[in-house]
């Protein structure tokens, strides 16, 4: 087995959430290198695409956050090895990737009505979209998963964006949307977040 560290900010969600998710389900050693907002912008050049998550493994440098999903998922045994089923796992993370960057492009905004308003037009068209789509994709391979009829690193992405997404932390981003607009991710991300593995990860922090 490699030696792996991935680097990402100390936060539970996020871009790198569901890689160390997936290494802690599967069992995968890793150095778990959790940085502040403050070193990032200190140090953000010497990041691929100045830009983490960063996945060292053996001492290389692997960026953009699915293609470390899928490294580690392979490694977690939470990657499908039917390529059409790895397709399907991937559709959903390109998805939630996809919203995300429309989402992280609205937190350089500094002036707070300008912040309210491109939030508020996120919430009324992208993000609606994208949850009545995941929901739709959740729904055409059996309800439960996104790929394999079981557990992959797509679940765990997918998870982690509707977690994020009703807890209230993007500031005028309706938290009810996931429930109101695709019940059945909200129903994903409770099984998910049932599981023990996904338990006993959180319940570290606690």
């Amino acid at each position: 087995m490699p030696k792996l560290k991935l680097a990402y900010f100390d936060i539970h969600g996020g871009r790198g959430e569901p890689a160390r998710l997936a290494m802690y389900i599967g069992g995968v050693d890793f150095e778990d290198k959790r940085i502040s907002f403050r070193q990032f912008g200190d140090a953000h050049s010497g990041f691929p695409f100045n830009r983490v998550p960063m996945l060292e493994i053996d001492g290389i440098e692997l960026s953009q956050c699915n293609a470390i999903n899928r490294y580690v998922g392979k490694l977690a045994g939470l990657y499908p090895t039917d390529p059409l089923q790895a397709a399907f796992c991937d559709e959903a993370m390109d998805a939630v990737e996809d919203i995300v960057s429309k989402v992280v492009a609205t937190f350089p905004i500094e002036n707070e009505t300008e912040k309210k308003a491109a939030r508020q037009a996120l919430a009324d068209g992208p993000v609606a979209v994208y949850l009545r789509r995941l929901q739709a994709l959740l729904e055409a391979h059996g309800g439960e998963y996104f790929a394999d009829g079981r557990l992959t690193v797509a679940d765990l992405k997918v998870m982690v964006w509707v977690r994020s997404l009703r807890s209230g932390v993007l500031d005028h981003m309706p938290q009810d949307l996931p429930d109101t607009l695709a019940p059945l991710l909200v129903e994903h991300l409770k099984r998910i977040q049932s599981l023990p593995k996904v338990r006993e990860y959180y319940d570290r922090f606690s």
